[in-house]
């Protein structure tokens, strides 16, 4: 006979004044601890990827440019374009391209931005193509 026979089939003990702790709660308990606040954010920071801004040449400034005469000429119209540009990033090198379609309100030359719809301003410098819906401005 071993030394916990007496003992061994008996049923768990349940307390009477008090419920079970739940798997989740006693997880809890053995969770790591944060001593580094922000070292998950730095983390997903670092891995977060960026692109590089694209230098155009010469030919394709001359074409933009071309395109964003033809607009201006057409403003009245308000044309509708498809314009992809560089946005930087606040926080590390590089950036992200964003393309948007709208219907062109005004080229400032002053700013030096192309305004859309809703006030969606689009910096010239920034801007790598420009397509225009030819639908209804047939000579651009």
């Amino acid at each position: 006979m071993g030394k916990y026979d007496d003992i061994i089939n008996l049923p768990h003990y349940e307390p009477k004044n008090h419920k079970r702790m739940s798997m989740y709660a006693r997880a809890a308990q053995f969770a790591p601890f944060a001593a580094l606040t922000g070292y998950e954010d730095s983390v997903k920071e670092t891995a977060r990827v960026t692109n590089k801004r694209i230098e155009i040449d010469d030919e394709v400034k001359a074409i933009l440019d071309w395109k964003l005469q033809e607009i201006q000429e057409d403003i009245f119209k308000e044309p509708i374009v498809t314009i992809t540009y560089f946005v930087p990033d606040t926080k590390k090198s590089g950036g992200k391209y964003v393309t948007v379609t709208g219907n062109v309100k005004k080229v400032d030359e002053f700013k030096q931005v192309i305004i859309l719809d809703k006030n969606k301003e689009i910096p010239i410098s920034e801007v790598i193509e420009i397509l225009v819906d030819n639908k209804d401005n047939k000579d651009m």
